[in-house]
């Protein structure tokens, strides 16, 4: 079977916020005070999570990425893993994390069945890392990039969300990682997720900007092919280099064309689309293999072509109404 929209687009990729509680608060992902953290009562069990995956692996899903909050917060993550790595259908596990904890759980979650790592890593500069993720440490994050080349994740791609004024200065930096390592560093437009304010307009930065310091870099680079995974980034690779580097840009150059994923929410809401706030309630159809697959195909039937995240940068009126969820409690 295939999970396919109105749109005709392909669904096979789940994302699976297994929490949406985080050790760090980034700027971009929560407010300064925080946000009020679903109770663990509401939070779907391993087993629930597991009931759905194993209905939407008979319908078509076959990568998963578990995400947060920060999912090495949860306990025994590896459990998950392994229930979810025994699914018939399931051919990819992914995980997205900040870092902090990973270089101790990194070869657990390589036995239990992650095959590749996304570590959020917006500044090498401690001070600002410091800034950015209120109260982080730099050198977990970068100990947890040694470590997950060592144990063998692959490919292990970098996200850096571009900030004008904040970190717009070490793309340079990046890039030569991306030459020196193998794996790939991914550029991403700031966005507009559950705090629609001039506040995330002045920190917004096109991605042209990293093209512009590529050239100032003098070494030849084209688009590449050679990079695995479900993300919609545009790929490019220097001449020689051990990686990659890649653009994602939701903001002025959208790809919801050929958008493939669904999420799964950390109190159980299964949601079409990233930016809108359309959710529906998993937990009403548990224990029901049917009402679980008719809530797989509600979603592909309600997912709007677009997100319009442009239409928030120019201040123009959108068709749906943006969630007010921030990224933590979505699962990015």
């Amino acid at each position: 079977m295939a999970l396919i929209d109105r749109f005709g687009r392909k669904h096979d990729y789940l994302r699976i916020s297994v929490t949406d509680r985080c050790n760090l608060r980034c700027v971009y992902c929560m407010p300064p005070e925080g946000v009020p953290f679903v109770p663990h009562s509401e939070i779907l069990s391993y087993e629930q999570i597991t009931e759905v995956v194993r209905v939407g692996a008979k319908l078509g899903i076959r990568r998963l990425r578990l995400t947060g909050g920060e999912p090495l917060v949860r306990k025994d993550i590896e459990k998950l893993v392994s229930q979810l790595a025994a699914i018939e259908g399931i051919e990819d596990i992914a995980l997205t994390t900040n870092g902090i904890f990973l270089a101790k759980k990194a070869q657990a979650l390589k036995e239990a069945g992650v095959t590749r790592i996304n570590l959020s890593l917006d500044t090498m500069d401690p001070e600002k890392f410091a800034m950015v993720t209120r109260g982080g440490d730099v050198k977990r994050v970068l100990d947890a990039l040694h470590t997950s080349i060592a144990v063998g994740f692959s490919p292990i791609k970098l996200n850096v969300v571009l900030m004008k004024g904040v970190n717009d200065n070490e793309v340079a930096d990046f890039l030569k990682l991306s030459m020196e390592h193998p794996i790939q560093v991914r550029f991403i437009e700031y966005m507009p997720i559950g705090h629609e304010n001039d506040e995330w307009r002045t920190k917004y930065l096109p991605l042209t900007h990293v093209h512009t310091i590529c050239d100032q870099l003098g070494v030849p680079y084209g688009p590449t092919d050679l990079v695995y995974g479900n993300g919609p980034a545009e790929n490019f690779r220097f001449e020689g280099a051990k990686g990659s580097f890649g653009l994602i840009h939701p903001v002025s150059e959208h790809f919801c064309s050929n958008c493939n994923r669904l999420r799964l929410t950390a109190d159980g809401f299964l949601k079409p689309c990233l930016y809108w706030d359309e959710e529906l309630n998993v937990k009403r159809a548990l224990g029901d293999e049917e009402a679980l697959t008719q809530l797989f195909n509600k979603a592909l039937e309600v997912k709007p072509e677009n997100h319009e995240m442009a239409n928030a940068l120019n201040h123009e009126a959108k068709s749906h109404k943006p969630t007010t969820r921030r990224m933590s409690q979505i699962g990015g």
